[in-house]
């Protein structure tokens, strides 16, 4: 990690360069980097794609009613497209990073969401024009 300085002017109007002190949001943020190095990089790519899913999945209606609001009432398609597109490039990226163990699971929820976007269209896009597809190929 490196140090943060401050820059002050002398009199004679020559800079010196000190270190800053080290504040509490500065010690916050050396734990959480510390805390970050400590987990394999499998792990972050499936949490984000979890994340991912998770949105979109509930961008395509697929959440369960609470009282508060109907699952249907939280669809919004154009979202939902955004979220999968961003989930297949990550999926298509890192599966030959995160072996075929973890990246199958994802692969599989991925195709699931194509698919049930594809139903939720009202108009569905042309086989390989889908959200991802791009990166997937077409989905059937």
């Amino acid at each position: 990690m490196t140090q943060t300085h401050s820059f002050s002017f002398d009199p004679d109007g020559s800079a010196s360069s000190q270190p800053a002190a080290t504040s509490a949001a500065d010690a916050t943020t050396a734990q959480a980097v510390r805390d970050i190095a400590e987990v394999p990089a499998v792990e972050v790519i499936s949490t984000a794609a979890i994340h991912l899913m998770s949105a979109a999945a509930v961008k395509l209606g697929l959440s369960e009613d609470t009282e508060a609001e109907r699952a249907e009432d939280l669809i919004d398609l154009d979202e939902a497209r955004k979220l999968i597109t961003a989930l297949a490039g990550l999926i298509t990226a890192g599966a030959p990073e995160v072996g075929d163990q973890h990246a199958r699971p994802l692969r599989d929820g991925l195709r699931s969401l194509q698919l049930a976007f594809r139903e939720a269209s009202a108009i569905p896009d042309e086989p390989g024009k889908g959200p991802g597809e791009k990166y997937t190929g077409p989905v059937r």
